[in-house]
């Protein structure tokens, strides 16, 4: 397995074992909304969802699938020349709409040349048969990733966010997409008001009992306009400083199994809607930093040897 000498499988490295290559991200808003949301589960949508349903960098739904994947690439053409990429359905819940619809914007985006393979982001609750057997057509076509939005395995965390869906739920739309080959990425948050090192770790180590290809990490953001910001207002809690995330980044690293590839060590709030922790706008930084902390564990676990 060759990391390119990181401390962890992360997904440039995949990409460059599968493809040859560095792949880029385009991300795409099918115009999708959420059970979450359409009154099916709730109207409110979990307690830290944008007005965007997370898809806040994807280009617009009023253009058509190959305009966004055009106005995606154009974004980076100033640095990247014949570059390939990952179509990423984003905004809200991608797999949640009449089959039809589904078929003709996978279709679009898998058929475009530009296009190595397909992510869609999605819930667990949202793939019923019908679902499956079209993204197993569409894998047979490009490499197509599932993520699945997880986020903590603890029931009473997960009612609190309004998550709308049990653990068991998750793990059957895990071996049902394992079944028929896509591969499965899962979002998971940390810092969910009320959860410990301890409840954050026992989240990762859940994964490596499934047959999950990757994770995405993310600590909690606050954003203006939800739920979870008229909580932080009425009851303030702790959120993670720079230093105290890396730390649990690290430890959350050590506690996952080496074949997971790590898609994310970190998410990304919009400047405009942020509330806390504002050093998370400063990506740069913050990976600079996770960099040299893993640099230094290096030398440590170097001198014990």
């Amino acid at each position: 397995m060759n990391w390119h000498g990181k401390r962890y499988y992360s997904f440039d490295s995949f990409l460059k074992n599968y493809f040859g290559e560095k792949i880029y991200k385009v991300s795409l808003d099918g115009g999708f909304t959420c059970p979450n949301r359409d009154g099916t589960l709730g109207t409110g949508g979990c307690i830290f969802c944008s007005e965007g349903g997370s898809g806040d960098f994807a280009s617009s739904s009023c253009l058509s699938v190959t305009d966004q994947i055009s106005a995606g690439i154009e974004m980076v053409s100033k640095k990247i020349e014949n570059g390939k990429y990952i179509a990423y359905f984003q905004a809200f819940t991608n797999t949640y709409g009449p089959i039809e619809k589904l078929e003709s914007l996978y279709m679009e985006a898998i058929h475009d040349p530009r296009i190595v393979a397909l992510a869609i982001g999605t819930r667990p609750d949202c793939l019923p048969p019908e679902v499956l057997n079209l993204l197993e057509r569409l894998n047979q076509i490009k490499p197509v990733f599932v993520e699945l939005g997880l986020q903590t395995i603890h029931e009473k965390t997960a009612s609190f966010i309004r998550r709308g869906y049990p653990l068991s739920c998750f793990d059957e739309a895990v071996l049902n997409l394992h079944k028929i080959g896509v591969l499965t990425v899962v979002h998971l948050i940390l810092g969910l008001p009320g959860e410990t090192t301890d409840m954050m770790l026992e989240s990762v180590r859940y994964l490596n009992q499934l047959p999950v290809h990757g994770v995405k990490f993310s600590m909690l953001h606050i954003l203006k306009n939800t739920d979870l910001a008229a909580y932080y207002e009425e009851h303030p809690f702790d959120v993670f400083t720079l230093d105290s995330y890396v730390d649990l980044l690290l430890k959350c690293i050590e506690n996952l199994s080496p074949e997971i590839v790590i898609h994310r060590l970190t998410g990304d709030g919009p400047k405009n809607l942020l509330i806390a922790p504002v050093w998370s706008l400063h990506k740069r930084k913050v990976l600079n930093t996770i960099s040299h902390e893993m640099k230094i564990l290096d030398i440590k676990q170097g001198d014990l040897l």
